[in-house]
């Protein structure tokens, strides 16, 4: 009965010493998908999100450009319409070197210009090639704006004015008013789509940055070819 007593805990023994063995181990961490770094790759700080971006932002640039975009609206369209009434003689005197077509699509294009930097500072706030193209594109246009005395009943102003020689102003201030015209249109078109268009829909994609400006620039080159072949030329 002994002996049979000592083989039966032996075999226990035997049987239990192996499972002990496994636990002396060391175990692999990388097969169990568990980082070997004993500290975290990215660097703790004490800077919140809202410091962070403070730290980025230049208020005084951004001042001293909104600064200097008042004075681009202002200064050349007050240029522009003290040449138009103090030098009317010698303006009109050049008028006839410009064709009314021609003057339309060279208002309409400052003016598209302008707009499309602006989007760029939309798309991108930090673009400076976007705030350079704005600001060219608004000396030009209101400048252009100031020479032909723009306002919303411009044609009774530049025929007081200019009198017979009024097309050529009349065709600037149609080309800036209808890129103005376009760009409201394509505003309301793209808020309709991002309010219609599911995101999960492959429609989607018409609200992406680049689809976007190829809608802007179509819906401007509808507006400039109603202008130069709409009969709008000759109406005003």
């Amino acid at each position: 009965m002994s002996e049979d007593v000592s083989m039966r805990e032996s075999s226990e023994r035997a049987v239990e010493e192996p499972a002990r063995g496994d636990v002396g181990q060391s175990v692999d961490p990388a097969a169990n998908g568990v980082s070997k770094h004993p500290v975290a790759s990215i660097p703790t700080t004490d800077l919140s999100f809202a410091d962070i971006e403070r730290s980025r932002s230049h208020p005084v640039r951004w001042a001293c450009y909104i600064i200097a975009v008042l004075a681009a609206i202002i200064a050349p369209y007050w240029l522009g319409r003290m040449i138009a009434v103090e030098h009317t003689a010698w303006l009109v005197g050049h008028l006839s070197a410009f064709e009314p077509r021609g003057v339309a699509l060279v208002s309409w294009a400052v003016t598209v210009l302008a707009l499309a930097g602006l989007g760029m500072i939309i798309v991108e706030s930090h673009n400076w090639l976007g705030r350079i193209i704005f600001f060219l594109g608004l000396v030009a246009e209101q400048f252009i704006a100031g020479l032909c005395l723009l306002r919303f009943d411009f044609w009774y102003a530049t025929y007081v004015v200019y009198g017979d020689d009024a097309a050529v102003p009349n065709a600037a201030n149609l080309g800036i008013i209808a890129a103005g015209v376009a760009v409201a249109v394509y505003a309301v078109l793209f808020v309709g789509l991002l309010v219609m268009i599911r995101k999960d829909s492959p429609l989607n994609v018409l609200t992406r940055s680049w689809a976007s400006f190829i809608l802007f620039f179509a819906i401007e080159a509808i507006a400039l070819l109603v202008v130069l072949f709409g009969g709008l030329l000759t109406a005003v």
